[in-house]
Parts: C-alpha cells; structure tokens; sequence
C-alpha cells in the first residue's frame, strides 16, 4: 500500500561484510554514534510538527562490530514470517496456504500443508505462526490467516498439532476470529506473540476501506485492535474491557491501522508494535492494555492521494502517541528484538523489516525512546516482510522470496 521510494545504497567494508572494525558499542555510550545525521534525507509528506524531540528523524548510528550476511535460501515463493522453533530450526509461511519447516542454515527438512483454506488475494493468505510455549513436548502451532467469512472475509487464528513426520497439521480448529468480516483484501494484520505467561497477543488491520477505518475506534469491532488471548482463544484474564458492556472482550488495546509487527521486549517484558501509518506516518508503539492509539483520528500521515485524512490533527488528549514514527515510510513488516549479545552493541535493539523501505531499521532504543537509527541491508534493494532473532543471529525473508541470516563474522 506504500508507494515505493528511491532506493538507498550503503558503502560496504567488503562484498560480504556490512559491518567494519572491532570497535564495541553499547546503547548506554552510544554518544558518539549518535553525532551521525539521521538515516533519512527525503523530503517528509507533511509539515506536521512532532510531539516531542527524537519523535522522528533521530540520530543515525552505524554498527561498528563486524557481521556477515548469508543467503540461505531463494525461490521460497511468497513467504510472509519466519519463525525460530525452540531447536533452533524455522518454521516459515508462505503466503498461499503452507509452511516449509527449514533447519537452521535454511534447507528444507518437509513442507507442511492441510491447513484450512487461505484467501490469499490482495494482502491476505496464510499470515503468522507461533509455536506454543510447551510446544517441545506437545508439537501444538498457532497461525493466523485471512479466511473467506459469510459475505466476506476476516483475519482468523487457528491451532494444531505439527505432525513434522506425515507434513501436515493435525485437529486444526479456529480459535478466533475477528468479526466483523468486510469485502476487502487489504490490512488484516497480523503477528502473533506469547507473553510470559502463556497468553497469545494478537494484531490485526481494520481492512483498510473507510467502512472498516472507522471501526478502529470501535470497542464492539475486532479491527484495528490488539487482542489478548487464552491457547484457546477465551479473553485473556484481566484484559482492560472483559467487564465492559458492548466490548469485545478479547480486546487489549485499539486505535490500530495496520499492525503486522509485535514482540516483547527482553529485558522489561514490554510489548512493543508497529504499524502502517498511510502516506508517512508509520508509527513505532509501546503498547498498553487498554489504550487507544489514535488511528483514524490523529496520524501523522495522509491520503496515499495526498489529501488529509480527519481534521489532520496529530494530537488529542487520551490518544497515546507513538514513540517513534517516519516520514516519508518504512513499510513496518515483522520485527525482533536483538535478546542476546553477540553483537554487544545490539543488545535489546529493535530490527524491524521495511517493505517499501527497502531495508531493516536498527533502533537503539533507551528508557523507551529512540535514540539512534540506523539502515541494514539497503544494498539488497528487497521489501523485508519478516525478521526473527534466535540464537545471537537475526533471519530475514523477503517478498522475493529469499531467506538471509545475518551473524557476527
């Protein structure tokens, strides 16, 4: 839905390395990095004013540990996340309807199908997986796709057994659904998460058209929301409206446009989000049971056909606003926190995959604010829709179908 943008290139140390030098940085004297210019140069889409210094256009840091960047699989077809098992192998999506369970140097080990059926026209089709925390012994997977619903369609999340033996899903069952379900095949989200005590965080879009824009603002509407979910779907106990009357209980917070990243941050437990803002405007969030986060009412974007959108208001009192967000886009794909230190000084950084961005955004990210920014494998010219850490390494698929791994050297 991004216009894409002129790419940047980024002077390589070598062919293969993108880092150089051994010197060791940590987010807490990262001062010297921080002298940098911001990463970006292009004219913003609005004169909107941000709410607070280091909103937007934060300093530009460059990793200075030295890393490489494999290719470890291509031609995967449409691959939409790519998700880390607890041993280490990636279990990935593809946008048509089937997983491909890959070790963890990228060879495929078995294609898993017998999922329902996907509607993969447009934006949508088999979308996130997450494998339950005591998937070790019980082998039981969650995913969320966008499935044809009565008249129209919705963003759905189902469970099952991984049989990796016979290469199939066992007892698949949907445990959620969010209602109600619109002609459109744009913005259903969707990331799936486990917070530390089992329950399943759960993003979604509101589908994009004006009929489901509105909606976002809707306690009675499932779109444009984050949901917090029992491993069978039930509200989470103590989700903010499961006492309301008119609210959907599965609710966790709402005022959500697009939201097809989440993760936890490492050390605080937070869960953090980004979204699709329009044209600019796309936004970085902490999240917080409860809130609402604006959208439509105030952005920091417009139109994709440059009009304003609402009152072209970028504040308004309790309607949080996002600790980061750029102008002119990043496309926010899936994203992971760096929860290792192998790379010292991306310790707890942010690594989110930009679509029409056209690279993975590092954010140095301290007491909740951005304080560095910096571009990784803009040289690659691919739309990054998903990035996954596991084991001091960070993986990547694009819409072109490859699959990276970059690792310290």
């Amino acid at each position: 839905m991004h216009v894409n943008h002129f790419f940047y290139a980024v002077i390589l140390c070598s062919l293969s390395i993108v880092g150089c030098g051994n010197k060791k940085t940590t987010a807490s004297n990262s001062s010297d990095s921080s002298k940098l210019p911001p990463v970006e140069t292009k004219t913003a889409n609005t004169n909107y004013k941000p709410a607070f210094p280091g909103q937007t256009r934060v300093a530009g840091v460059k990793t200075t540990t030295a890393y490489k960047v494999d290719k470890l699989a291509q031609n995967l077809g449409r691959p939409w996340a790519v998700v880390p098992l607890p041993d280490g192998r990636l279990l990935l999506t593809e946008k048509s309807g089937f997983m491909l369970l890959l070790d963890a140097n990228g060879t495929l080990i078995k294609k898993i199908t017998g999922l329902p059926a996907v509607d993969d026209a447009g934006q949508g089709g088999l979308l996130d997986v997450a494998p339950d925390p005591d998937f070790t012994s019980n082998k039981i997977i969650y995913w969320s796709y966008s499935e044809e619903y009565g008249t129209g369609n919705l963003m759905a999340v189902a469970k099952g057994q991984l049989n990796e033996a016979a290469g199939t899903v066992t007892n698949p069952v949907v445990i959620f659904r969010a209602t109600p379900a619109l002609k459109s095949s744009l913005h259903y989200g969707s990331r799936l998460v486990f917070d530390k005590d089992g329950h399943l965080f759960v993003s979604t879009g509101e589908r994009s058209i004006l009929e489901g824009r509105v909606q976002a603002q809707s306690l009675s509407s499932g779109l444009g929301k984050i949901f917090k979910l029992t491993t069978d779907g039930k509200p989470a106990p103590g989700n903010p409206f499961i006492n309301q009357a008119g609210a959907m209980p599965e609710i966790y917070c709402y005022g959500n446009r697009n939201v097809q990243s989440l993760d936890l941050h490492p050390v605080t437990g937070d869960l953090w989000e980004a979204e699709f803002g329009p044209r600019g405007g796309d936004e970085l969030n902490l999240i917080q049971a409860g809130k609402n986060y604006g959208w439509p009412v105030i952005t920091y974007g417009i139109e994709y056909g440059g009009e304003k959108i609402g009152d072209a208001i970028q504040q308004k009192a309790g309607m949080e606003q996002p600790v980061y967000y750029w102008d002119p886009t990043l496309s926010p794909a899936g994203m992971a926190f760096y929860k290792g230190n192998a790379i010292p000084e991306w310790e707890n950084n942010l690594f989110i995959g930009g679509l029409s961005g056209a690279h993975i955004a590092r954010l140095v990210i301290v007491n909740n604010k951005v304080v560095g920014e910096e571009r990784l494998l803009a040289d690659k010219t691919e739309r990054f829709r998903d990035v996954a850490y596991a084991n001091g390494m960070l993986y990547t698929v694009t819409d072109s179908g490859n699959l990276y791994r970059i690792s310290k050297q």
